[in-house]
């Protein structure tokens, strides 16, 4: 964990810092940021070691919760973020695992979005359940039912914006003021926009979490995850977490993420500008029912979009006609979109939520969520539209 105390760019634009931020060069006097392969550290004395267990000295203790490489990815976000601190996980899944572990107790409520990602309602449902929390699910959009759902036990509103698949749209700062004003916690999972495309904590939430494996790596490489947020429930109950559970990210895979997060700016421009290319492109076609995506004026929150958010980001979900068998034809006809449930990759990438990340699910959970056997996901990576367009094309042209 590391605190974002670095002031050398505190006036600097997002683009900047995602460059510069948080290096700390060694004697060496590499330009770039180096590998701490290393599990253990050396201490001067037995003493030194005392007083760095102890909390009375700084600095490198065990590559579980400190690591150069590691912190400097962890002081980069946070800048991105405008955070005061950020804790590096192992993967996406694994930071919202420590943000409730560190931040929740038994007994504890949440009121969350039901149109979460399908691994996170079963972390939910199927294991923290078991340490005496609760969950109440609501429609993300709906004001009314957010502040409907708060018990007095309520400690944590919990949402996804935009959410996967079906890019729904959250008001972040009306959602933060119902939590603030039943002193509950607002942690939004911003992997879909990262920090380029939507700065959560600006706009009243206290915690942001990420899966750096997506957009933070760009090419599908590594596995990663990240809190970011203040020094109490960040900095001290989230990293405390860390450093005795210890769901770390490698320094290595740190390293593959800090050369992600200096092109992150201008990829996460391009994947917009041709994502909402493709989903105009989309809407027009015949064998299209309804596309979903923020930046399109059908979208239900377009306009609470445009307020929010820079941009849309890459990923476009959309209805087909027919049913399984139709969407299945339209993925296996595809030969440049990789069929694979990730996203964020700078490969096309194309799945069926359904029966991947949302298959977990019973059929009356994602008939609610709107993850019908019709819907496919998109990611839209950085090779040239038209040829994507041609791809899709021949499966859409078959049903």
């Amino acid at each position: 964990m590391q605190d974002n105390d670095d002031e050398r760019f505190s006036g600097s634009k997002l683009a900047t810092r995602a460059v510069r931020a948080g290096q700390v060069r060694t004697t060496e006097g590499e330009h770039a940021e180096p590998i701490f392969l290393t599990s253990s550290y050396v201490f001067n004395s037995a003493a030194d070691a005392a007083a760095r267990f102890s909390g009375e000295q700084a600095g490198n203790i065990y590559t579980r919760f400190t690591n150069p490489t590691v912190r400097t990815f962890e002081e980069r976000l946070a800048a991105m973020e405008e955070g005061e601190c950020c804790v590096a996980t192992a993967t996406g899944m694994s930071a919202i695992l420590a943000c409730c572990m560190g931040l929740l107790a038994a007994g504890d409520h949440v009121v969350a979005g039901r149109d979460l990602f399908g691994s996170t309602i079963i972390l939910f449902n199927n294991i923290l359940t078991k340490f005496g929390l609760t969950f109440t699910y609501v429609d993300s959009a709906d004001l009314t039912q957010w502040e409907d759902a708060i018990q007095a036990n309520t400690k944590m509103l919990f949402l996804e914006t935009p959410s996967n698949p079906l890019c729904n749209v959250s008001d972040i700062r009306a959602v933060a003021k119902i939590a603030h004003d039943n002193s509950a916690l607002l942690v939004v999972d911003n992997t879909y926009c990262t920090p380029v495309l939507q700065q959560p904590l600006k706009l009243g939430a206290d915690v942001v979490v990420h899966s750096s494996t997506k957009y933070i790596d760009g090419q599908g490489r590594t596995m990663g995850g990240a809190v970011v947020g203040d020094k109490k429930h960040v900095g001290e109950d989230v990293f405390g977490f860390l450093r005795s559970a210890g769901p770390s990210l490698s320094p290595f895979n740190a390293w593959v993420q800090l050369k992600g997060l200096e092109t992150l700016s201008i990829r996460m421009k391009a994947h917009s500008q041709y994502a909402l290319e493709m989903a105009g492109w989309l809407e027009t076609h015949p064998s299209v029912e309804r596309v979903y995506y923020p930046d399109l004026p059908s979208h239900p929150q377009h306009d609470l979009a445009q307020h929010q958010q820079n941009s849309a980001g890459g990923v476009i979900a959309f209805l087909v006609q027919g049913g399984q068998d139709q969407a299945w034809s339209v993925i296996d006809s595809t030969e440049l979109f990789s069929i694979t449930a990730n996203l964020g990759d700078a490969k096309s990438t194309i799945t069926h939520p359904a029966t991947t990340t949302h298959g977990r699910l019973t059929v009356e959970q994602r008939e609610e969520m709107g993850v019908l056997d019709n819907l496919l996901r998109i990611s839209i990576g950085l090779e040239d539209v038209d040829d994507l367009k041609k791809d899709l094309q021949r499966g859409l042209d078959r049903i």
